[in-house]
């Protein structure tokens, strides 16, 4: 048994949860959904609250704090999220910013929520796809969007490229900094550097050993993910934000004059409720 979003649900009832937001999030964008559900697999083990020791990422798709803050600028008003879009901005060093610091927890939280956590993958990975498929003149497998998630996309497309003109070739010799970070990627167990054919091989091998192991141990609660059909009552609804923002301004006292006059607080969770109904 585990707490999630202040209700006690098994363990079961979080994977079911959490494989239904991801085929939604597939849905939506047009993702791969067994890339989708791969990658959470093995960055998350689909634990929507997971949390690097390491680092700040967090969530399913572990966005460290500065990606997420980019992905949510970049593609939350049309999600729903046009509240947080709002409050993010970007200095003139490249980073983003949220001024109100309880405004920006509020945000980088929503990492743990595992339908917003799965459309921003979705649409981050569909940013990367674009990108990569420009610059590589091909059409980018779901592998090739794995390396850009591991690599960063200029990464992957550095790599992409040499993959693609010379599959055998020494790829340690172009990526000396992530191949010392990486030694077992990047080397085999003799020490033999692998060749970019091989990386890659083993990523994709990765990948779908991660969405093999998801659908095997009964994530899926009998949904066909190649059916294209999600039944009604497991829908993602707008619904889910505002019950979010309903749990956190519980935790606040609002005065009558709160009400009269809304805070941004209780706008969003105006706004919010109105998404809900379709308005």
């Amino acid at each position: 048994m585990s707490v999630f979003g202040n209700m006690q649900v098994t363990g079961s009832g979080i994977r079911n949860r959490v494989t239904n937001a991801i085929a939604q999030a597939s849905q939506s964008t047009g993702m791969d959904f067994g890339y989708l559900l791969g990658q959470a697999k093995i960055e998350s083990s689909l634990n929507p609250t997971a949390r690097a020791g390491t680092s700040s990422a967090t969530g399913l798709y572990q966005f460290v704090d500065q990606s997420w803050l980019a992905v949510v600028d970049r593609h939350g008003a049309e999600n729903g999220l046009g509240w947080a879009a709002d409050a993010i901005q970007r200095g003139a060093n490249g980073r983003y910013y949220v001024s109100d610091p309880t405004l920006r927890q509020q945000i980088l939280d929503l990492r743990k929520h595992p339908e917003t956590a799965s459309v921003m993958a979705a649409e981050h990975a569909a940013d990367n796809k674009a990108y990569l498929e420009r610059r590589l003149g091909r059409t980018a497998e779901p592998v090739d969007l794995y390396l850009a998630h591991f690599l960063g996309v200029g990464g992957a497309t550095k790599f992409l490229q040499a993959h693609d003109g010379n599959p055998g070739g020494n790829a340690a010799s172009l990526f000396p900094a992530a191949a010392g970070a990486n030694h077992s990627i990047f080397y085999d167990k003799s020490g033999s550097p692998r060749s970019f054919a091989e990386i890659r091989q083993n990523f994709a091998a990765r990948l779908e050993r991660g969405a093999e192991s998801a659908m095997g141990d009964g994530s899926l609660s009998g949904w066909a993910a190649s059916s294209g059909d999600m039944p009604a009552s497991q829908t993602v609804m707008p619904a889910d934000y505002a019950r979010l923002e309903t749990e956190r301004l519980q935790q606040q006292t609002l005065s009558e004059d709160d009400l009269l006059r809304p805070e941004p607080a209780t706008a969003r969770l105006a706004y919010l409720m109105l998404a809900t109904f379709g308005r």
